[in-house]
């Protein structure tokens, strides 16, 4: 008993034991022209978000410069430029920055002589003060800190109220 794929009409040969029946189709693999090949590439999704990384300035160091990237700064000691990082700065108390931050969140415990511009929130600690101005999505001031210069808060980076028109905010 011999079986043959026939190529041409996709019928096999009839068996002795079918007696001679009709002929039987086989199976075919389906025509894959028009699909696109299978890759072993996985399907894209969005990386992970990775921790920020704290870059510390300790409290022994004085350092001249400018900060610029992506992660949370720290500074114990003395820094004199500007700070411009997508993450949070905090300025420990004693710790002194003399330049612009432009930061998510901006803790301050030391002395900042400088401007904080669109931070998302600034909070001045106890021990901070500043010298400069603000603009900040919300403000914390705790009791014994000091500040000298204009303060804009409640307002998003296109400066309009966060507040409702009908509220008591301005709109």
């Amino acid at each position: 008993m011999a079986l043959w794929k026939d190529t041409t009409t996709g019928t096999a040969s009839p068996s002795p034991a079918s007696g001679g029946a009709s002929p039987q189709p086989l199976a075919r693999e389906p025509d894959r022209s028009n699909v696109a090949p299978i890759t072993p590439e996985a399907p894209r999704r969005p990386a992970p978000r990775q921790e920020m990384k704290e870059s510390i300035i300790s409290s022994d160091l004085t350092i001249e410069g400018k900060i610029a990237g992506s992660g949370h700064v720290r500074i114990a000691g003395r820094f004199k430029g500007d700070v411009q990082v997508d993450g949070n700065v905090s300025l420990d108390a004693g710790a002194r920055l003399e330049g612009h931050v432009k930061a998510s969140v901006v803790s301050v415990g030391g002395e900042l002589i400088g401007n904080i511009e669109n931070a998302k929130r600034v909070e001045l600690l106890e021990t901070g003060v500043i010298n400069g101005d603000v603009k900040a999505g919300s403000l914390t001031v705790a009791a014994g800190s000091r500040m000298r210069g204009q303060v804009e808060f409640g307002y998003d980076v296109e400066g309009r109220a966060k507040t409702d028109t009908k509220g008591f905010g301005n709109a």
